[in-house]
């Protein structure tokens, strides 16, 4: 599954969390030009790792 931006809106909490700086440059590089926020990055790069591991745990359950 190749990652994809997402302008859904969600219910939301705030969460405190520092990022390194060069990642959040990184970051803020990528989404020049799109429709998306630093946030829904971040939300959708950690929906998309959990699902990647979620899938992985799967499969090695049914190995």
């Amino acid at each position: 599954m190749a990652f994809q931006l997402n302008t859904e809106k969600k219910e939301t909490e705030n969460k405190t969390i520092r990022f390194p700086l060069p990642l959040i440059n990184k970051i803020e590089k990528y989404l020049e030009g799109t429709e998306s926020n630093f946030s829904r990055f971040v939300i959708q790069a950690c929906e998309y790792v959990l699902n990647e591991l979620e899938e992985e745990k799967d499969k090695e359950k049914n190995d």
